[in-house]
């Protein structure tokens, strides 16, 4: 797989992803806030997957930070966002393998693209796990 069907898949989830993403973590929040905390927190979050897709990781991590900073204000662990983001790959892989699954390449470059994406989530160092 070329490095340009992956960035052409990157791409594509930036143009469809957003409201998908949104909705999962919006969900996922749902379980530890009630409104409007959920959303806004699911808005916070989306941040960092709209940074992580386009490849600026600097204000992915500049994001995330802030996000298990305000994890810390609400005592959570970032284990809750490590869940969400879970949840979020799930969703975009049923979802683009339903879309695009009839295409090899296309399904392919959808895989790599979202491994390449879950690679590079990882808590910051000196951030507490999920206990």
């Amino acid at each position: 797989m070329s490095n340009s069907d992956v960035d052409e898949a990157l791409a594509g989830l930036l143009e469809w992803s957003e409201p998908v993403i949104f909705d999962c973590l919006r969900e996922s929040y749902r379980f530890r806030f009630a409104e409007p905390r959920a959303g806004a927190f699911a808005h916070r979050h989306a941040r960092q997957w709209r940074a992580l897709m386009r490849g600026d990781m600097a204000r992915f991590d500049q994001l995330r930070r802030e996000l298990f900073a305000a994890f810390g204000e609400a005592e959570l662990e970032v284990g809750c966002a490590l869940e969400a983001d879970a949840c979020v790959l799930a969703e975009l892989y049923e979802i683009a393998m339903a879309r695009f699954g009839r295409s090899p390449r296309s399904a392919q470059a959808y895989r790599d693209a979202l491994t390449e994406l879950a690679a590079r989530i990882a808590p910051p160092k000196g951030a507490r796990a999920a206990a």
